[in-house]
Order: structure tokens, then C-alpha cells, then sequence
């Protein structure tokens, strides 16, 4: 029997593909989510680092907090902080949570510290005078920042928050270690029922390639039709 004809008996005759349908939705459960809390903080985090901080010792403790935070999380490997969230934060704190919920929180952890310097360097992006008009037109700068700088810095930024999200699907392999059933272990499932490694992985990076080649296309096409709205503007 070839390697072929054991992934294929792995795959549809014993029902392997139920597994790998159910790694690909976690997988983009994970990197959704992950992203979507990633947004949430480096947005809160950016614009902590870019208000005026004169006199207020508040934000500048703040500030201090968030890059504390984005040093961290920034400088140690994702699949350590995974393990770290799932063996000792939650335990520690004597709380039971669901292997999928750890992994998303590490993600949207680990997404926000870089999501933070994407949306910093998008609000810097917008020119000042922007703000200055909002303010003298009677704006408060909380309403200013909401209303006038964020809808354009996200716009701005739309392209590399794609990328961030490419990112996140590729990183998602590491949620194994933790024995959540993603992309990555359901394969690892199929090649270990048989040993047979060579046409499973072969498979998996396939998977992950055309996943990949899918998102990056529609980067692609977000940033032809941003090019094409600030054109006709």
C-alpha cells in the first residue's frame, strides 16, 4: 500500500477529515478572535502612548504599564506565553477554562502588543493639523481622537492589520501544545495513526499555503481598492 493510499484510508475511510474540519474551524476561531482582542488593546495602548501626557501622572504611569506590556508579550515566543496562560496564570488563580478560550486569550494577548505599534504608527500617520481642526472646531480631544484621527489611522492601516491576521493563522500550529484540536494536531492525528509523516504534513503545509494565498489575496485586493477610494477622493 502506497503513502498515498494510507492518508487516503486515513482520511476518508476512517473518517480523518472530520478532525482536520474541525482544526481548520478552531484554527480560524483562534486567529479571529485572537485578532479582534488584539485590536481592542493595541488600540487602547496606542492611544495611551500618543496623548498629551503634561501633568498627569495617571497616563505616564499608564504608559509605563504599556510598554512594560508590549516588551513582554513582544519579546518572548507566543507558544511560551501559551504555556505560561494555561499551566500556571489561570491554575494560579484557581480558575477551570476551556483549552480553546486559553488559546484565543493568548492570542489576543500576544496580537495586541504588535497591533499597538500597527495603530500607533497609523494615528501618527495622520497629520496633526487634522487634529487641531477637530479641536477648534469646539471637539473635545476624546471626541476628536474617536471621531476624526482613529476612522483615518484604521484606514491607513487596514493592509498591515491583514497581514497581522495571516500572521496569527500561521501561528495557530503552536495551540498544540496545549492538545487543542487545530489544523496542525489533526494531521499529526492522521500521520500517527498509520506512522506515516510524509503525505499528512505534505497535506498540512498545502492547507496552510492555500489559506495563506486566500487571505493574501484579499489584502491585495482591500489595498487596490483603498488606492483606488483615495484616487477619487
Amino acid at each position: 500500500m502506497t503513502a498515498w493510499q494510507i492518508f487516503y484510508r486515513s482520511f476518508i475511510t476512517q473518517s480523518g477529515y472530520k478532525d482536520v474540519l474541525t482544526g481548520l474551524k478552531n484554527t480560524m476561531i483562534i486567529a479571529v478572535l485572537g485578532l479582534a482582542i488584539g485590536i481592542v488593546i493595541g488600540t487602547l495602548i496606542a492611544i495611551v502612548k500618543v496623548v498629551p501626557k503634561e501633568h498627569n501622572i495617571f497616563l505616564k504611569i499608564m504608559e509605563k504599564v504599556c510598554n512594560g506590556y508590549v516588551g513582554l508579550f513582544r519579546g518572548t515566543p507566543i507558544v511560551v506565553q501559551l504555556l505560561v496562560i494555561y499551566y500556571v496564570l489561570f491554575p494560579s488563580i484557581g480558575v477551570r477554562v476551556d483549552k480553546l478560550i486559553v488559546a484565543i486569550v493568548a492570542f489576543g494577548l500576544n496580537s495586541g502588543a504588535y497591533v499597538s505599534e500597527i495603530m500607533r504608527s497609523g494615528i501618527m500617520a495622520v497629520d496633526r493639523g487634522q487634529l487641531e481642526a477637530a479641536r477648534s472646531l469646539g471637539l473635545s480631544y476624546a471626541r476628536s481622537m474617536w471621531e476624526v484621527v482613529l476612522p483615518q489611522a484604521i484606514k491607513n492601516i487596514l493592509p498591515t492589520i491583514g497581514n497581522e491576521f495571516i500572521a496569527l493563522i500561521k501561528e495557530t500550529s503552536v495551540v498544540s501544545f496545549i492538545a487543542v484540536v487545530d489544523l496542525t494536531r489533526a494531521f499529526q492525528t492522521i500521520a500517527s495513526s498509520n506512522y506515516e509523516y510524509i503525505v499528512p504534513y505534505l497535506v498540512l503545509a498545502l492547507c496552510y499555503l492555500v489559506i495563506v494565498l486566500l487571505f493574501s489575496s484579499l489584502v491585495k485586493l482591500l489595498e487596490r481598492r483603498m488606492r483606488k477610494s483615495d484616487r477619487n477622493n
